[in-house]
Parts: structure tokens; C-alpha cells; sequence
């Protein structure tokens, strides 16, 4: 079992950044893809971004492509989404994922669906 924890998340106005973190325990896996995503109520929740804490490697959605940058900790026991020039469309509830035991990280979309951990959830509000 992988536990999440997301932190980070605050009101901000536009064009500010923000930089959340996501605290993962328990288990222990050779290699495990991480993923951020967003929703706001009422919308699918979507994908912002994965990196496999293995080989580092990531992806972004369009959307935050050259805004937001996914990283991990020295420990690989976290995972950050660091977000600059925030836009009020980023304005959402912002979930960590995990998906253990992946050589490669999967589509963003596949994640969705079917990683079993997530965290609580970090409101982001970005004012204009």
C-alpha cells in the first residue's frame, strides 16, 4: 500500500507560482510512476503531469507544458510540482497518484483510470 499526501496548495494571484509536494510512504517498489492531476467540481479530472521515479523521465499535459516542472527528491520519496505564470484555469483541486511497479510511466489518461493510490487532494486558487 502507497500512502499520498499532497501539500502546497494556496490562493494566489495570477502570473505568482506556487510549488506543491507530495509526500509518499509505505511500500516498497523498484519503480513506481507518479502523476499530478487536477479537477475542478463539475469537470473529469485530468492529467497535469508524471514522472517514473526510476529513470526520472516525464510528461506534461499541453496546457502546463513550459509553466510547470515535476521533480522528485533526493529520497524519490517525493514528488514536486513546481508552477509558474499560474493562470486562473488553474484554479483546481491538485491530487498526487502512484502506479507502483512500472518500468515506463503510462498515458497520463491510462493513470487516471486506473491508479488505485491518490491522495486527499491540495486546493490551488489563482486569482486574476
Amino acid at each position: 500500500q502507497v500512502q499520498l499526501v499532497e501539500s502546497g496548495g494556496r490562493a494566489v494571484q495570477a502570473g505568482g507560482s506556487l510549488r506543491l509536494s507530495c509526500a509518499a510512504s509505505g511500500g516498497t517498489y523498484n519503480s513506481i510512476c507518479m502523476g499530478w492531476f487536477r479537477q475542478v467540481p463539475g469537470k473529469e479530472r485530468e492529467g497535469v503531469a508524471t514522472i517514473h521515479t526510476g529513470d526520472g523521465g516525464t510528461y506534461y499535459a499541453d496546457s502546463v507544458k513550459g509553466r510547470f516542472t515535476v521533480s522528485q527528491g533526493s529520497d524519490k520519496n517525493t514528488v514536486y510540482l513546481q508552477m509558474n505564470d499560474l493562470k486562473p484555469e488553474d484554479t483546481a483541486m491538485y491530487y498526487c497518484a502512484a502506479d507502483p511497479n512500472r518500468w515506463v510511466c503510462p498515458l497520463i489518461e491510462t493513470m487516471r483510470l486506473t491508479s488505485n493510490f491518490w491522495g486527499q487532494g491540495t486546493q490551488v486558487t489563482v486569482s486574476s
